[in-house]
């Protein structure tokens, strides 16, 4: 153990320089309702919001505090990790909402299109969703903790039977068979009745929460094409923050059930890994765990002789070396492999910060009405609906949206409902139910920043089925309504980036003004792969080539696969090389 100070941390080892500012979304909206006139009635939901992050929970008021707070201290260690203690933030702040139980979240069906992670050995099934959406990044997993079972145990029901206990009405005798109960993979930590002699190893829900927004830490401020295993890895590097105190937190412990992890699952290739071929194993045949991925990322930044190498790695494959030349910089790979094998068998550093307890506020908790909880999980779910590209999922769509549209209708009072069911229309391609969706909105709360966007937006698209001086009228008005919106709130990034596709759908030119609000809109949310696409193609089309280069790579090249890539590979292949 390591104790240090948080004045002189030396940085991790990251590769781009940090993306200034602090935008704040507009105030949540989502207040759909089950009864009306009942709306502003308290909910189970509590929202707790700090100077960086905003925490959703059906928990307890003490478990959301706790987790809020503990996401802000965790915010300090990594800006003094990485060297940004004093740099402004112009971000929007993370909402990470935490729902139920494993079964509740898994039956949102939240598809991850933007982040991904291992693929891990099917055990590690582990239940989180994280989408950069373009005006903020959303983060939710379920708030219950689970375990990961490693092998199978014998049913208290089955060993009973085999014990020849008498059955009633039955014969005296009569063995029973004794069988394996119990699923392998991920289960719920509840579970009050285990099999006997099970293996697993607790996976919490504080770790999963924890490790996302490390991740989401590093790619917001820190930009760049890094390999996945490396992303996963500096997730579970601090997924086991422990904060001691008010003024003390101490980070790069071992997760628990490391050593039977690695006995259970044994070593991987180092080849496999830095020549991306891991990537390619389905679920069932990998070897490969989140517990690797900490290991290899802990061993490269603790070790003294090899930090350095790690480095160079990095801002190689940041550059667009492939990885495995990348991992040239590392010599022999025996050499490195055995190194790693000693490690795993040595006693393990882990660093210990104290820190002034005002750099991490106690965060400020609500208890959501009734309308604003019932938009909780809908707001989260339009993410993966909107989006939706074959049969099956177009379909869920659809049942989605006449679900919406029917709440929508019950509660015409609710401007929250009105927008939500505006940005599904649009984003869904229905111009014209979006557009009376938006007014509706307008109505209730006539100045409403988010209402006049969707609102322009609408009319944006009704133009494309319009012609001559029509449709050029259409479109003037769109884009003074979207004005509005940006002058209702100026720090809100969704109205920059209306006003700039304004003009690229209408397969008009953008003016600079657009142009920069789209810069801006980066700055908001810089790891949000859209804006970047949008952002980087126009730096490239107006011959600004080292900006657009590093603007596209991390979407061409970063370890996220995204609905981006291939259209920022594209736009990268045609740049000159540097």
């Amino acid at each position: 153990m390591r104790t240090i100070f948080w004045a002189g941390i030396p940085a991790l080892a990251c590769v781009a320089a940090p993306l200034a500012a602090q935008i704040v979304p507009p105030p949540s909206s989502g207040h759909d309702i089950v009864v009306q006139g009942q709306r502003a009635r308290p909910s189970n939901w509590r929202e707790a919001e700090t100077q960086h992050v905003i925490v959703l929970s059906d928990g307890p008021e003490r478990e959301v505090t706790q987790i809020a707070h503990n996401l802000e201290r965790l915010y300090f260690l990594l800006s003094v990790l990485l060297n940004r203690t004093d740099r402004t933030d112009d971000t929007t702040k993370l909402r990470v909402t935490l729902i139920g139980d494993a079964a509740e979240f898994q039956a949102m069906d939240l598809r991850n299109m933007r982040w991904q992670q291992g693929p891990f050995n099917e055990a590690f099934d582990i239940r989180r969703y994280y989408d950069p959406r373009q005006d903020g990044a959303v983060l939710a997993t379920t708030r219950i903790d689970q375990r990961v079972v490693l092998q199978q145990g014998v049913s208290v029901a089955n060993a009973l039977q085999g014990l020849q206990l008498p059955t009633p009405g039955g014969p005296a005798g009569g063995a029973g068979q004794i069988g394996q109960s119990g699923l392998f993979g991920l289960q719920s930590s509840a579970d009050l009745i285990r099999p006997i002699n099970e293996e697993s190893v607790p996976l919490t829900a504080e770790g999963m929460i924890y490790a996302g927004f490390a991740q989401h830490y590093l790619t917001t401020f820190f930009p760049a094409a890094y390999p996945r295993w490396y992303l996963d890895g500096f997730g579970q590097l601090f997924s086991t923050l422990v904060v001691r105190g008010e003024t003390t937190m101490e980070y790069g412990r071992a997760p628990a059930g490391t050593t039977a992890v690695l006995h259970r699952f044994g070593n991987f290739a180092l080849t496999d890994v830095f020549n991306d071929a891991y990537l390619t194993r389905p679920a069932n045949k990998t070897r490969w765990t989140p517990v690797h991925a900490w290991m290899l990322t802990h061993f490269l930044f603790f070790s003294p002789t090899r930090n350095g190498q790690f480095r160079q790695y990095l801002k190689a494959v940041a550059s667009g070396t492939p990885s495995a030349e990348a991992a040239a910089v590392f010599g022999d790979p025996d050499a490195l492999a055995k190194e790693l094998r000693s490690y795993f068998y040595a006693k393990k550093p882990f660093e210990r910060m104290t820190y002034p307890a005002e750099r991490a506020g106690m965060p400020i908790v609500h208890r959501l009405s009734l309308g604003e909880a019932a938009f909780v999980k809908g707001r989260l779910e339009l993410g993966s609906r909107v989006e939706a590209t074959t049969g099956p999922a177009l379909k869920q769509l659809d049942a989605w949206l006449r679900r919406l549209r029917t709440d929508a209708a019950k509660f015409s009072t609710d401007e929250g409902a009105q927008v939500l069911l505006a940005e599904a229309e649009c984003r869904s391609g229905n111009g014209a139910e979006c557009h009376a969706a938006a007014d509706r909105a307008l109505v209730i709360s006539p100045g409403s920043s988010v209402g006049l966007m969707w609102s322009g937006v609408a009319m944006t698209q009704q133009a494309k089925g319009l012609g001559g001086s029509e449709r050029t009228a259409m479109l003037r008005q769109a884009r003074s309504t979207i004005a509005r919106a940006n002058r209702a709130d100026t720090e809100a990034s969704a109205p920059l980036l209306a006003y700039y596709r304004s003009f690229a759908d209408a397969g008009e030119k953008a003016p600079a003004i657009a142009v920069d609000g789209l810069t801006k809109a980066l700055i908001a949310v810089p790891n949000a792969s859209a804006t970047r696409l949008a952002l980087g193609t126009e730096l490239a089309s107006r011959g600004i080539v080292p900006l657009a280069r590093s603007t596209l790579m991390p979407v061409a090249r970063g370890g996220y696969d995204s609905p981006e890539r291939a259209s920022a590979i594209a736009v990268l292949d045609t740049l000159p090389r540097p």
